[in-house]
């Protein structure tokens, strides 16, 4: 952020090297750290202090930890092995307390003669390991570790109370060892420029970033930690915000040709036939994108709703407007068989408002054609024609519309379907498809808390709909237990069969296809036994198909869907489901977004902890889609005090998917959430987090438009430039298109 010469010093480079060649390889290659300046904003994830320790009751599964605790027990036990058949197999087992709860260490073979030397009880040490379970217990197994000892010198109150930063880390690098390498660089820290305007870090008390490096990672009270914290949040904050004001005024600066609907055109004639008014909330946000499509600069919106808000219809109605004002609407989808939905769906809404230039077609009819990658010769030549010469108004397709045969006659809007699906490069080939840049509408039904829109969406306006259409459904969620209740299983079976007896249909979904490709059997790698103990492979549609077509769900219709079959096949599959052949459909996720069979009243997910909150939010949104109250189980083996049945429970709870990417995002901090709009920025939020830190997000946005209004070019903030131009350097700039 702060990248001047002593900063940019690389920590790996041939004849002098910052630190220690092998230090400086595992730091590259798994932690994306090259630089002296990427290592001094590696910031410590928290803080122990030696008196007072770790909570293991809070420890989170499957993930590197780096625990403080004093050993209460160390006991060697001999035992028979394959490689050690006389009984002379060693294992130790230490069993380490924090006062929270307590912690099994386990050593093997050679490797326990060092740790049951120095593993005394009363022993402190901090341990790093992956936490696993064996036998119903947490235990880490060979943790690295690194002993505790107070210097003679220091007292005994000055040693307990030292706080000792705990980095993120790996299993080839441990937290101390990273920490000693921050201390090799520290005093380079000093030559830090401060990315933020005087005016703003003095009006807003905060500590000059060199300072604030050095308090970050050697701090001698808890205050030091908030000052440096406070102030380089609003660094991240600032920083990505100007670069999305920078984009906004920018955009704004670009021509497009304003596109009002004709007062008795086609969108007119749509409204009339449609069985249903609209929603207040569909209302006010159509109004919303018609004022933004009559201006003469591109749209840039938002329009993110709750599963089955009735986000398509805003869209449709919006390209309507476009094809009503003498342009064309692409609608871009993530998959074939979701592109192949709306075409379907579209075209039906429009009805003969859809067969333009055919017999019977409508006096204001517009041609609808679907453009995908598997499509036949003589289909797919067609409608490139129909779109070059102007008579397809609207255009449904997959990447396939991004190629360079694909020519428009004046392409006027672009509807994106899911954007977090899409990389930025292939959102701009389609808006360079048009004359002057196209409207742009992106569409997401993972509800964002208005934080996350600020942080990952900020050059766009953001529409919500927050309102289900009438006639939707309520959904009943349940958690299911497998592994303590069986019995609950069985009843869930039941309850399918009850369903399809009232002539309803259901969906299965388990977390993976289960063929040669993704078994993990298959692909050579090789677990320990403590892996093999800790988890079995997730639940596949292949396997589950199976046994439910031969036991519980015996005599009833059961087909699969997964993303590996072919196109043809998996439209087939579908039209059968949406056509009420098939009673259940066993699927992967490829039915999270877009599918709509309102007939479909239960869902039971497989394994439901392997998935994240949002996508199991957007998964049960595919029942209760009709008249029939939905229901929806999420199955899972995970004991009742783990963190992943409480996310379970939590979506149980409520239907409200802003409240849930709360929680989501709470757990999960940020990482995930802004995917890949993180990847490659090596300054990518480490101290800001969107949800505790709204204020800062929403002050830091009013602070860089107004710097950015003011010198749009930041000609008279040099330090601002630079820490910009390590956010984005030229690739980066994907980065604010949320790829």
């Amino acid at each position: 952020m702060d990248l001047v010469p002593a900063l940019e010093e690389p920590l790996r480079q041939p004849l002098k090297s910052v630190l220690g060649p092998a230090t400086a390889k595992v730091m590259a290659e798994h932690l994306g750290l090259l630089t002296v300046g990427d290592l001094l904003h590696h910031y410590p994830r928290r803080y122990e202090e030696r008196g007072q320790l770790t909570h293991l009751a809070d420890l989170p599964m499957d993930e590197h930890v780096t625990v403080v605790a004093q050993v209460a027990d160390a006991r060697l036990h001999t035992f028979a092995s394959a490689k050690a058949p006389r009984g002379k197999g060693q294992r130790l087992e230490v069993t380490i307390t924090d006062g929270s709860g307590r912690l099994q260490l386990v050593f093997f073979g050679a490797g326990v003669h060092k740790p049951h030397k120095e593993l005394l009880p009363g022993t402190r040490a901090m341990f790093a390991g992956k936490v696993s379970v064996f036998n119903r217990r947490l235990q880490l197994a060979h943790p690295a570790y690194e002993l505790l000892r107070g210097d003679p010198e220091e007292s005994v109150e000055t040693w307990a109370g030292a706080l000792i930063p705990i980095y993120p880390a790996t299993a080839k690098l441990e937290s101390w060892k990273i920490g000693k390498a921050i201390q090799t660089v520290l005093p380079t820290a000093q030559e830090a420029v401060d990315p933020l305007p005087d005016t703003l870090r003095e009006g807003r008390g905060l500590v000059p970033l060199p300072e604030a490096l050095l308090k970050i990672h050697r701090p001698h009270t808890k205050a030091d930690i908030e000052d440096a914290r406070s102030r380089l949040k609003w660094d991240e904050a600032f920083v990505l915000q100007v670069a999305l004001a920078r984009r906004r005024h920018a955009d704004a600066q670009l021509p497009a040709v304003p596109r009002k609907p004709a007062p008795e055109g086609l969108l007119t004639a749509f409204d009339a036939r449609l069985p249903f008014t609209l929603t207040d909330g569909q209302q006010r946000v159509s109004r919303e994108i018609f004022d933004d499509l009559a201006t003469d600069h591109p749209m840039h919106r938002l329009l993110q709703g709750e599963v089955g808000s009735g986000k398509t219809m805003v869209a449709l109605r919006a390209m309507l407007a476009v094809v009503d004002a003498g342009g064309q609407a692409a609608m871009l989808a993530p998959t074939e068989v979701l592109a192949q939905q709306h075409h379907r769906s579209v075209v039906e809404m429009m009805g003969e408002l859809a067969e333009g230039g055919m017999l019977g077609g409508a006096e204001q009819a517009t041609k609808v054609v679907l453009l995908t990658g598997s499509m036949g010769a003589v289909a797919r030549r067609h409608a490139l024609l129909d779109l070059t010469t102007g008579e397809a108004g609207i255009v449904i397709g997959t990447h396939a519309l991004i190629e360079d045969k694909v020519q428009f006659h004046d392409l006027g809007l672009v509807v994106v379907d899911e954007q977090h699906r899409f990389g930025v490069e292939q959102r701009d080939a389609l808006r360079g498809k048009g004359k002057q840049p196209p409207h742009l509408l992106v569409m997401t039904a993972t509800p964002i808390p208005r934080t996350v829109a600020m942080t990952v969406f900020g050059d766009l306006e953001t529409s919500v709909l927050d309102q289900l259409p009438a006639g939707r459904s309520p959904i009943a969620s349940h958690v299911v237990p497998a592994a303590d209740k069986p019995h609950f299983l069985s009843r869930a079976w039941e309850r399918v069969r009850e369903e399809v007896e009232n002539g309803h249909q259901a969906y299965v979904v388990c977390p993976r296809i289960g063929d040669e490709e993704d078994d993990p059997k298959k692909s050579g790698k090789k677990k320990s036994p403590e892996d093999e103990a800790e988890k079995r492979p997730p639940l596949a549609v292949l396997d589950v198909a199976d046994q439910l077509t031969k036991g519980p769900l015996q005599g009833l219709r059961v087909e699969v869907l997964h993303g590996r079959m072919h196109p043809d096949d998996k439209d087939a599959v579908m039209r059968r489901f949406a056509a009420g052949e098939t009673h259940v459909l066993v699927a992967t996720t490829v039915i999270e977004v877009g599918v709509n069979v309102p007939n479909a009243t239960a869902m039971v997910i497989m394994d439901a902890d392997r998935f994240g909150v949002s996508q199991l939010h957007q998964l049960r949104g595919r029942v209760g889609r009709g008249s029939a109250p939905g229901l929806c189980l999420l199955v899972t083996e995970m004991p009742e005090a783990s963190p992943a049945r409480q996310r379970l429970g939590a979506v149980a709870s409520t239907l409200d998917g802003f409240e849930l990417s709360r929680i989501d995002l709470e757990q999960r901090r940020e990482g995930d959430v802004l995917g890949q709009a993180q990847s490659g920025a090596r300054t990518s939020l480490k101290v800001l987090a969107v949800i505790e830190d709204e204020e800062i997000i929403a002050e830091a946005r009013e602070e860089a438009t107004a710097v950015v209004a003011n010198d749009p070019e930041l000609t008279h903030l040099p330090a601002l430039r630079t820490a910009l131009d390590a956010l984005l350097d030229d690739e980066r700039e994907q980065y604010l298109e949320k790829g």
